[in-house]
This record gives C-alpha cells, structure tokens and sequence, in this order.
C-alpha cells in the first residue's frame, strides 16, 4: 500500500503521467484489487484532472472485472458531462471506445437489458460502433434468448460492415446458437470465410442443447482433425469439451464419452473445473453414478458447477443422504451455495419423501443464505408434497405462494394426483393449466391417468378425446440403448427391429420366469377401458421391456444393462423389471423421466417411490 500512495503522490495527469496512472489501474485489474482501483480512481479525481477517453476507459475496465458496474457507469457519466462542457456544438460527446467499455461491462456482468440500452443510447447519440462492441451485444441478446435483437445487432453490423470480422461473426454464430436459431447459426457459420475456436464451439453448442447429436459430433471430428480451423487442435478449448461432452450425456452415448474423457486426459483439459463438471454430469445422465463420484473425488480443484454436477447425480440417481453430505462438504470447504444447488437438494427430497427436510431446506434459503426461493423452487416443493399423498397440504401451499403459479407448479400437483388416484385435484390443477393456454398433451394424459387410477375410465376417455379434439398428439414413449457403436431404440409393440423375432421370444420367456415366480400383470397402468387379456397384450410389449430383451440378447454375461426411457416407466413394467433382474442375476439400470431405477437381485434403488 505504501507503495502505490508512493507512485500517485507526485503524479501529475497530464502527459506521460495519465500513462502512467492507465498502468497503474490495469495492474489492479489484473489483481482485481477494488480498494487500490478505487484509490487510484480517488486521486484522478482530487487532482481535477480531465477525465480523457483513454483513462475513463481503464477506468470502467478495472470496475466492469471487480464485478462494480454500477462505479463503471459512475465513471461513465462523470465523462459524459465533461465531455459535452468542453466539446463544441455537434461534436461526439463520448468516444466510441468509452461507450465500447460500458456495454461491455455490463455484459460481463450479466446486465444484458443494460448492454443493450447502452448500444440504443450510442446509436441516438450519433456514435458509430467499432468492433468491439458486436461481441459484448451478441453475448447480451443470448443471455435473454432475444433473437430478434440479436438479428438487428447482426445487421447492423452487415451495415458497417464489421459482419465479416472473425470475432464478429463468431459471437454472431455463438449467439443464434443460445437463442436456438440453430439454421441462422449455420448458415452464417457456413459463410464464415474463416472461422475461430468460438464459432465452431458455438456451432456445437447450439446442436448439442437441442439435442441434433450426429451434427455436433461431426463438427468435434473436424475440428479435431483441424479442418477450417484457425489454428488447428491448438485452438480445442474447454468450453468445446464441455459442449461435445454434453453431446454424449444429452444422447446417453457412455462409450463415446468414456473415449472423450480418455482425450481430454491426453491434452490436459480433465483438469478444467468446466470440463469435470460436464463429465460428471455425462457419468450421471448415462447411469454410471460410481464413475461420476470417482472422478468428483480426483478433481484437483472444484468450483461451484462441479458441486451442483455432483449434486444431481445425487438427486438422480436416489442418492439422498450423499447429497446432504456432499452440501455439508461444499460448506466446511467454504463454497456458498446458489439456486442451483437448493434446487438439485429438494429433488433429491422429493424422490426419497423425505418431506420435512425438503420444508427445512426450503425455509433455509432465505433464512440462512439470501436466496429467495424462484418459480423452480415452489415446484420442487409441491412436486415433494404431492408425491407423498400430501395433496390438501400442496393446494395450500399454492395458494400462499408469493409469485403467480406457473405452469411447472401445476404440473407438479398434477403428478402427485395421479400418482395417488385424486381426480378432484386433478381436475382442479388441469382446468388451471388450460386457464393458462397450456398446449402440452402432457396435462391431458396426466388427468387421463389420474382418472384411470382411480378406476374411472370414462372420465379418462373423456379427458383423451380433449386432447385429439384440440390436435394434440401424445408424447410416443421411446426405450433405447446403447451397443455396438449404437443406439438401438423401441416403441410399444415394435415390428421394425432387424431381431424383433428373438426379442420377442426372449421378452416371453422372461414373462414366463416371471409368472413362476408370482408376477402379476397390473393393468391398472393401461388408461383405456379395455379387455384384461388385451390391457395384458398392451403392457407386455412396453418399449422398457424389449429394449432390456434386446441387451440380454446382445451385451456380454455380467454386463450392466442400461437403458433410457423419455417418459415415466409404468408400475408393472417396474415390478417385471424387478423379476428379470433376479431371473438373470444382471443389473439393470432404467432412466425414465423422473429418475435412474438400478434393479438388482429382485429389488430396485427407488424403493418403490417414484
């Protein structure tokens, strides 16, 4: 400290000395020192001297990076209002690269709304945009999916011709990426006379978040083979791991991603707090939680992405109790928590039941962390309530919610009613989704079971034919699995497999093991009025249960068995699964919509509650 006091006592800021101060607050940037940054900004203004562009600018730098924007526009309007005394009629009053330094920190520090208005303020304002600016823009319209002002900031780039910059484009193509316009990505990343590390990544991130895996895949292949890339594999980032890695576990391709991991470990990257968290992330959605715990454990060092990572595998995988240790951890090693993470710990209360602890840790966010429970929160705890039968208790706790319903919360209620056969409340959580204009066939399907559960199959008719007659379609339940470089995937009743006549047969005999051992088909699960025999036909050619059929057949003695389900697996495929996994003494490891099942020897990791 005395040194610096030493550096600033006699300097005068003109000259060589506002070079010299400029100097100074970059190297308290670089260290994000606030308090000597803002000893430095003390002095420039005790001095009286002229606030000139090139030290407002290291001045809004040193402020945007110690996470201080509001000191940043501070700084920002002090120059304004010296500029527009000393400039002459007409004159620019702010220098492009001031307003440069201002949009970009506010899209550093996540103020998107404001990096936006400060670009809209330069514009009316007669500036010019340079090429910096498009950047900081592009990154604000994708933090608000805003692809419309995304477009307008990428034309007006076409129109002062900075579109073919190659940082330009790049955070052009990143964003289109975020906001999901994935063919406006492409095409301007295919014109892209040259590209960067950052449009290929963005390229990749933008397939893999809408799930178009053999597109993502194809673009890693090339850029790990260099082609079109600027600068070769040396320009392979952490960020493109974690988004090729993300491919992998969105897809369930766990051999694939085992291969990643392998070539990350080869260049160094498995160190990157953001590549291991994405690993531990695949490892969980692929069913391989010990690989997940395992590789959380060697982590040289762990942000807090990498203990939320470990947290959902948790909350997946039933894991309870070693999600609470694992929080009790993240707290002695000092890592505060953040939405994310209390949203991973309900979850793993709501699939265990553990109904009071979820209300303790709900209560605790505000209480004890400063964090106020958001529209996710309020549906993890009616989704924790309804799931244990406390259904009356779920109403009220609607009712009292601070913020409006959303569409999640009712969602959730309407779980737990059919769940527990209550067709009032379903009706009730229905008739407010459609209130809402929901076009999800999801709530009439839900209600549909609802009714079944409860044996009123005319009301479920009913509540079907709302769905068709509003031209909606269900959701076809699909099982998949992995083998041989592939992923084989069934619906009900599937005939187009090229082994359906050993699946078949293999699907029977486990049927017959399991009748001998007193399984009962529950029909209960088939939401139409049909015949036992048939409802019996029906839930026997589940998607579940030929996908295992197919992975007996084909992976090796000893092998575990994982498959994936994009809906919730029915309760007689669950207990049919739990028969074949003592039949044949192999593992099975079922994902459906809601949470990993691991069946094993006749009884399965959910405890029946799911």
């Amino acid at each position: 400290m005395p040194g610096l006091q030493a550096s600033t006592a006699a300097l005068q800021l003109t000259g060589g000395g506002t070079r010299r101060m400029c100097e100074l607050i970059a190297a308290q940037t670089t260290t994000r020192s606030a308090r000597r940054g803002q000893q430095l900004h003390a002095h420039v203004v005790k001095s009286g001297a002229a606030l000139v562009p090139i030290l407002a600018n290291h001045l809004i730098n040193f402020y945007s990076k110690c996470q201080l924007p509001e000191f940043a526009y501070l700084v920002f309007q002090e120059c304004s209002r010296r500029r527009r005394r000393n400039q002459p009629p007409g004159a620019a009053a702010i220098a492009t690269t001031t307003w440069s330094s201002l949009i970009s920190s506010f899209a550093q520090n996540e103020l998107p709304h404001l990096s936006l208005r400060a670009l809209v303020d330069m514009m009316r304002a007669g500036t010019l945009p340079n090429d910096h600016i498009f950047p900081s823009a592009a990154k604000s319209c994708a933090a608000l999916s805003d692809s419309r002002s995304g477009g307008a900031v990428h034309s007006l780039a076409a129109k002062t011709g900075f579109d073919l910059d190659i940082f330009v484009a790049s955070s052009l193509v990143d964003m289109y990426a975020k906001c999901a316009e994935i063919w406006d990505a492409r095409k301007l990343f295919d014109e892209m006379p040259e590209k960067n590390i950052v449009s290929w990544s963005g390229m990749i991130y933008g397939y893999a978040q809408i799930g178009m895996a053999e597109e993502a895949l194809a673009l890693f292949k090339m850029v790990l083979l260099g082609d079109g890339v600027s600068g070769g594999m040396g320009g392979v980032n952490d960020f493109t791991y974690s988004c090729i890695i993300r491919v992998c576990g969105g897809a369930t391709f766990l051999e694939l991603g085992r291969q990643i991991h392998g070539h990350c470990f080869k260049t160094s990257f498995d160190s990157s707090c953001f590549v291991g968290s994405s690993l531990i992330s695949l490892y969980s959605k692929c069913g391989a939680p010990e690989e997940a715990h395992q590789l959380f454990d060697e982590m040289p060092t762990r942000n807090l992405g990498a203990w939320n990572s470990i947290l959902i595998a948790c909350a997946q995988h039933g894991r309870t109790r070693d999600a609470f240790s694992f929080f009790e951890r993240m707290k002695m090693e000092g890592v505060s928590p953040n939405f994310v993470t209390f949203l991973c710990l309900l979850s793993a209360c709501s699939h265990a039941g553990l109904v009071e602890e979820g209300k303790k840790i709900f209560h605790s966010m505000a209480a004890e962390h400063r964090i106020q429970p958001g529209p996710e929160h309020y549906a993890c705890m009616v989704d924790l309530l309804g799931r244990a039968g406390r259904l009356p208790e779920a109403v009220e706790f609607i009712d009292k919610m601070p913020v409006e319903p959303t569409d999640a919360v009712w969602g959730a209620l309407l779980t737990g009613c059919r769940l527990h056969g209550d067709t009032g409340t379903a009706a009730l959580a229905a008739g407010r989704l459609f209130e809402k204009g929901s076009t999800s066939s999801g709530a009439h399907m839900l209600l549909a079971a609802a009714y079944a559960a409860a044996g009123d199959y005319g009301s479920a008719a009913v509540a079907r034919k709302a769905m068709r007659d509003r031209g909606l379609k269900k959701e076809t339940g699909l099982s998949w699995v992995e083998w041989g470089n592939q992923v084989h995937t069934f619906v009900s009743g599937d005939q187009r497999h090229p082994l359906r006549q050993e699946i078949y047969e293999k699907v029977a005999e486990l049927a017959a093991a399991a009748a001998a051992e007193g399984y009962v088909a529950d029909t209960r699960f088939v939401p139409r009025d049909e015949g036992g025999e048939e409802k019996r036909r029906s839930v026997g050619a589940h998607s579940e249960r030929l996908a295992v059929a197919f992975a007996l057949i084909r992976l090796p003695s000893g092998r575990p068995i994982r498959v994936m389900k994009n809906l919730r697996v029915c309760g007689d495929c669950h207990t049919w699964l739990k028969h074949v996994s003592g039949y044949t003494g192999r593992t099975v490891i079922l994902r459906d919509n809601n949470r990993f099942h691991r069946l094993d020897g006749g009884s399965c990791s959910c405890g029946d509650y799911w």
